[in-house]
Parts: C-alpha cells; sequence; structure tokens
C-alpha cells in the first residue's frame, strides 16, 4: 500500500516497500549484496510484513541469535504502543503470542546453512496479522490477530517504526554487552518454558535454551539440544 504515512527509520537503517512478500524482497536484495539495515515492509489492510537484512560477522550459530533478538525487539516495542493489558510473548520458533494466543510469527534465511561458517547475509522476517479472517473468533481460539486484542489504535508504520528503534537499541547491546541481557529479557518473555513440547518429533519438558538459544527438551533421561539452526527457511 502506497498511501500510507512515510516510515522512518534510525540512522543506519533505511526502509524499502516490498511489492510482494517483504521477507523474500529482503532475502533478493540480500543476495545481490545490499548493506545491511535494509528494512524490507508491506502494510497491508489484513496484515503488516516486515524483514531486516543483517551481514553477520560470527558463524551462522551465534548470528541465528537475530532471530530472538528480533522478536524481542517487536516485543518491546509492541509492549509500549498497546494497552497495559495486553500480554506480548515469544515462541521458540519464532512465533508471536498476545494474550496467549498465536499472532504472527518469524522466519529466517542465511546464505549459508553450515553453522560453523559467517554467512553473507541473514534475513528476519515477521507476518502480523491484523484482522482475523472469520468475525467468529471462536473457530481458531488459538489464533488472533493485532486489532482483535484490544490494540485497534497501533498503527503499522508506528509499529514497524517502534520495532526498528527496539531492535536497533538490542542489537547495539548485544554487540557491546555480550548475549547475557538478551537473554535474560527473551526467558522472561518465552512462552513455554517448564511445559511439554514436540519438536522434530521429540516430545519432552522445554527447559530453556543454551548460550546460543538452542532449544535443551528434556525427554526421559535425556537432555536433547535442538539448535535455532533448524529453524532456517530453506532457499528456493
Amino acid at each position: 500500500m502506497s498511501d500510507v504515512t512515510e516510515v522512518t527509520f534510525p540512522p543506519l537503517m533505511w526502509g524499502e516497500e516490498a511489492p510482494d512478500s517483504a521477507f523474500d524482497h529482503a532475502v533478493m536484495r540480500a543476495t545481490l549484496g545490499c548493506d545491511a539495515g535494509l528494512i524490507s515492509y508491506k502494510l497491508g489492510a489484513a496484515d503488516m510484513e516486515a524483514a531486516l537484512v543483517f551481514a553477520p560477522e560470527v558463524p551462522l550459530s551465534k548470528a541465528m541469535s537475530m532471530l530472538p533478538l528480533c522478536g524481542v525487539g517487536f516485543q518491546n516495542a509492541l509492549g509500549a504502543l498497546a494497552p497495559p493489558e495486553v500480554a506480548v510473548h515469544l515462541d521458540w520458533w519464532g512465533g508471536i503470542r498476545v494474550n496467549g494466543a498465536r499472532c504472527g510469527g518469524f522466519q529466517v534465511m542465511a546464505s549459508d546453512t553450515d553453522p560453523k561458517a559467517v554467512p553473507d547475509w541473514l534475513v528476519v522476517g515477521f507476518t502480523l496479522p491484523l484482522v482475523p479472517p472469520s468475525d467468529d473468533m471462536g473457530l481458531t481460539p488459538d489464533e488472533t490477530a493485532l486489532f482483535a486484542e484490544g490494540c485497534a489504535d497501533v498503527t503499522p508504520p508506528t509499529l514497524l517504526e517502534a520495532w526498528a528503534r527496539h531492535t536497533l537499541n538490542w542489537l547495539n547491546r548485544w554487540e557491546d554487552d555480550g548475549a547475557a541481557s538478551l537473554h535474560s529479557e527473551w526467558r522472561a518473555l518465552a512462552h513455554g518454558i517448564g511445559e511439554e513440547v514436540e519438536n522434530q518429533s521429540l516430545t519432552g519438558t522445554f527447559l530453556g535454551v543454551d548460550e546460543d538459544f538452542g532449544m535443551l527438551l528434556r525427554d526421559d533421561d535425556t537432555t536433547h539440544l535442538i539448535p535455532l539452526t533448524s529453524l532456517l527457511e530453506a532457499q528456493t
């Protein structure tokens, strides 16, 4: 949509309105060698999309922390704009939860899938439904949309700008101070820790994450480590 108000981004970030999928546009631009800091976005009437291009300087296993970092940036942004009674949490898989129900989520892709290699680029993007597909929310009680959760006054351009600012703040903290503060913030926002979950045909108790945000899943007497790289989207 081109009739939205102009979107402004913090220093070192800039935006491009995507003609179709914001994530696909960011991946295409990253593949062509664009600089880090590009945010592609598509602000529709029913949903909004955005994706951020990174140029990691660390191996992929470490760079994958940008997925939870972008999630924390989103939670902080929406948490500051939404009414105080609105609860925003994050799934390990990248999902966004608003008042406990799934409300869109994040995806990630990199130029390389080798955890030990430094990728040329990494893209993290999200899709957020704004209005429910049906007036009967009872049909999908575990899924919701932003405007159905008391957030009708949160405009997509404002949320996009806030996500960029909060994400940049966390990126600076991660670069300056390491991952400890991000770990602490993410754990407080994580959905399902201590509960039984299923991941890659394994079922067990979600104990938390390791230093690289890999899932620690306790199954009987074994604790499995499922790395964040398992969430990478395949390149087409």
